[in-house]
């Protein structure tokens, strides 16, 4: 059948809820300290990244679509019961870790927007508020939900924006960072850097919630045409989310390639100075090169570019952290019922995540400083990094087995 953008929107929202896992702020830190780093060096490395995370977003969402059941409920059928615990404590890890790095950027984001008046302790302890608004917008539905992430989508797309805009970062530069695959008189922090950018893309929990997600939508499974139509639309709108994704993460690496890429604490301190910037001691008056996270990247491009930078910056982080904060609860819904035949409430289920999220985060916010909590974040996206196989190997086989799939199986 011809194509159908009214059937297209039809299909239009699981894929959004599923790119916002491509935003958060640990994705977001990825990014701007690649930039800082190596450049525009590594941008090819977030472009494949970002392709293979969408093939594999594809396997997830046929996965859901073919067999009417999600990833975790396949497992629970498939695998005995050791292997089954512990794919599920290994997912749970991952959903954990996640709201850790949601719980960390939020709550640096309400410290920039209140210009330093709120702690981060305070900030972490405002993000149990998200319990609640996750909790109001479910009342209203899935489709209602979708609207909303793709209102913060747009916020984050604006406020990245703006910082590009104001930045104008070389465009030749970007090009050939994006298409050309080198890494000139690159060593290991670059190195470090690579294997960041993959963790933080692609999210092992991810894929539990895309195939989950595509159930929303009343499909035949009776009938192959109404089925393979149903796995091109979301597959378009997959590229369409994962498209939008990918150019604000290249907003933020560019920003931060053009204007921090081997700069040293002495040259943004004397800016900062300045400016008179009440963070200028955040940046030693020495000649190491300049290390950013998502902080102090809101306090520098403050100093180079004036308020509005800082505060259109933490916005976009705030945002964020909302975002992928319901997407990482819906996670965890789907893994607890499809592992454990285990229903619990939302509220529960958000409680529970938050609290195990909130008190290492806490710990940290209140005995040490800003540079820690962030130092955190990397441990974090190494965290996602190991994770990866415990989503990939039941993705890939169940998706080529004919016994799962019947005729739609890959042939892998």
């Amino acid at each position: 059948p011809c194509f159908s953008f009214r059937k297209l929107w039809a299909f239009t929202g699981p894929g959004f809820l599923m790119s916002i896992a491509y935003l958060d702020p640990g994705n977001i830190e990825s990014d701007l300290q690649s930039g800082a780093v190596a450049g525009f060096k590594l941008l090819w490395v977030l472009m494949l990244a970002t392709i293979i995370g969408l093939l594999l977003q594809r396997l997830a969402a046929r996965l859901g679509v073919v067999t009417g059941l999600h990833l975790a409920e396949v497992c629970n059928r498939q695998y005995q019961k050791v292997p089954r615990i512990i794919l599920w404590l290994m997912v749970e890890l991952a959903i954990i870790g996640s709201d850790m790095q949601e719980v960390i950027g939020s709550a640096i984001a309400i410290n920039l927007l209140s210009v330093g008046k709120i702690p981060l302790w305070g900030g972490v302890l405002i993000t149990i508020a998200d319990t609640f608004v996750f909790l109001f917008l479910d009342k209203y539905g899935l489709r209602k939900l979708e609207a909303f992430f793709g209102f913060l989508i747009t916020v984050m797309a604006l406020t990245f924006g703006y910082e590009y805009i104001t930045v104008k970062p070389d465009q030749e530069k970007l090009l050939q960072g994006l298409f050309i695959p080198y890494c000139q008189n690159c060593g290991t922090p670059q190195l470090e850097q690579a294997v960041g950018i993959v963790g933080a893309v692609i999210m092992p929990h991810n894929m539990y919630l895309h195939s989950a997600l595509v159930k929303s939508r009343q499909v035949n499974r009776a009938n192959k045409r109404e089925v393979r139509e149903a796995n091109k639309y979301f597959f378009i709108e997959s590229c369409i989310a994962l498209f939008v994704s990918f150019i604000i993460n290249i907003f933020v690496v560019t920003v931060f390639a053009e204007a921090f890429f081997e700069k040293t604490n002495a040259d943004v301190n004397t800016v900062c100075v300045n400016a008179s910037s009440p963070h200028s001691s955040l940046f030693p008056n020495n000649n190491e090169t300049l290390e950013v996270d998502i902080y102090k990247g809101g306090v520098v491009l403050g100093c180079y570019f004036g308020p509005a930078a800082l505060y259109i910056w933490a916005i976009g982080i705030l945002a964020a952290g909302q975002s992928s904060t319901m997407t990482g609860t819906y996670s965890g819904q789907f893994v607890m019922e499809g592992f454990l035949n285990l229903r619990w409430s939302r509220f529960a289920r958000v409680l529970l995540t938050r609290s195990i999220a909130i008190t290492p985060t806490l710990l940290v916010a209140i005995f040490q400083d800003v540079e820690h909590l962030t130092g955190m974040n990397d441990f974090l996206n190494v965290l996602m990094s190991l994770q990866l196989p415990f989503a990939l190997i039941p993705v890939l086989t169940f998706t080529s087995l004919p016994s799962v799939m019947n005729d739609f199986a890959n042939g892998l």
